[in-house]
């Protein structure tokens, strides 16, 4: 099998974690990380043993032995470096949420189908059979017509003042904070799992920690700092918020998304309820999905190969009883990401696990909405989503000559 070559921009807290579901694929080499400077750049290489340092994401890009680019820079870079890497004609996998705009993810979106290049956002939580089971659940109508979903998804890492970084700053991280941050997981699986869009939202945000205190230089996430006055720093991103949902296929829905609720380490909640049966999986209990019946028994499916639809069982790799996590889904995420890199990023290959810069630009519109909504005073919103208007690619420079 030939091997393909990959380059990372961004070596903070989930790169290293792109850089184990990469080398546990085996049929990729990892050339070149860029960093803030050349010094980072050349500790975080030595660190996860890459050969090759750049202080410049554009060094990088400009490498010819890069066939695909893995952006984790902070959010505000999403947009720089990804447009740059499909100007050289680079796959890219990007950290989500795909830019700090609908207005920068679209053009994001449009740039990828217009290069005819893979394009991945790595909403990982797909990854998990569980979850692609509930998926073909829903679309068998195993459960009947879906008319309620809703759920959480809490964290409490920032419950503490002195925790600050980049993810606080709106011209680093966005105009949203929490629900850019973690929303936007729980609104890509909701669509996910039921195959339907949230088309209008209701939404309540507030900041529970309005001042958080900075130690100057440290701007990395989860870092955490005294409460000296002197470093204070006003934070307008929420850090809480609720949201009413309309799906497209008529159904209603409604979630909590927080970031300082004690306890709560990765606590995403989903359930699906439709007219004859109920789903819910647990992120913090990845292996079993709780199937609820009217008349009958409850029901706890587990992570059995046997027991899984087809598209589930090729990322249940471990018999039963074997659990898997999110380093697993991770993994099965980024396994699919290639395959698809494999062919090209031909649109008739990408596996159905894929999220594509279009689900990216969707969960922006979606979050964009819910700040429309909270700033106008708490009424409904309607997603603004602008279908691309692409009819055909133009050919991909990158061809098979090129992957060795």
């Amino acid at each position: 099998m030939k091997r393909i070559r990959m380059g990372l921009v961004g070596p903070g807290f989930i790169a290293s974690h792109h850089i184990d579901a990469v080398r546990r694929l085996g049929n990729v080499d990892i050339v070149a990380i860029a960093g803030s400077s050349q010094q980072s750049a050349e500790k975080k290489a030595k660190e996860f043993g890459v050969g090759r340092a750049y202080g410049s994401y554009r060094d990088l890009i400009r490498d010819s032995d890069i066939d695909v680019v893995h952006n984790t820079t902070p959010n505000h870079l999403h947009y720089p470096v990804t447009l740059e890497a499909l100007a050289a004609g680079k796959h890219v996998i990007s950290d989500k949420p795909l830019a700090i705009d609908p207005e920068e993810a679209q053009s994001l979106r449009d740039a990828a189908a217009q290069a005819g290049l893979a394009n991945i956002v790595m909403f990982n939580y797909r990854g998990n059979p569980v979850v692609q089971h509930a998926r073909a659940m829903v679309q068998s109508s195993d459960i009947g017509a879906v008319n309620f979903t809703h759920g959480y998804y809490l964290q409490d890492w920032m419950a503490d003042a002195g925790v600050y970084s980049w993810r606080s700053d709106p011209a680093r991280g966005g105009a949203s904070s929490a629900l850019g941050d973690i929303g936007s997981h729980w609104c890509d699986l909701a669509q996910y799992i039921t195959s339907s869009n949230i088309e209008w939202v209701l939404a309540d945000l507030t900041t529970i920690v309005p001042i958080r205190y900075s130690a100057g230089a440290s701007r990395q996430a989860f870092a955490t700092n005294n409460h000296d006055p002197a470093n204070s720093m006003h934070v307008p991103g929420e850090d809480l918020a609720s949201v009413l949902l309309r799906f497209e296929n008529g159904s209603k829905g409604c979630f909590s998304v927080g970031q300082v609720a004690p306890g709560h380490k990765n606590d995403l909640r989903l359930e699906v309820c439709g007219r004859s049966g109920s789903l819910r999986w647990l992120q913090e209990e990845p292996n079993e999905l709780w199937v609820g019946r009217y008349g009958e028994p409850n029901l706890l499916l587990s992570k059995d190969p046997a027991q899984l639809v087809e598209n589930a069982r090729r990322h249940a790799r471990l018999p039963a009883g074997h659990q898997g996590g999110w380093a697993d889904a991770f993994f099965a995420t980024m396994f699919d990401a290639y395959e698809w890199i494999r062919a090209q990023g031909d649109p008739a290959a990408k596996p159905e696990v894929t999220a594509t810069f279009d689900d990216g630009y969707r969960v922006c519109c979606v979050i964009d909405a819910m700040l429309r909504s909270h700033a106008s005073g708490g009424v409904w919103q309607k997603v603004e989503y602008h279908a691309t208007h692409l009819t055909s690619p133009s050919p991909n420079v990158l061809d098979e000559t090129r992957i060795k």
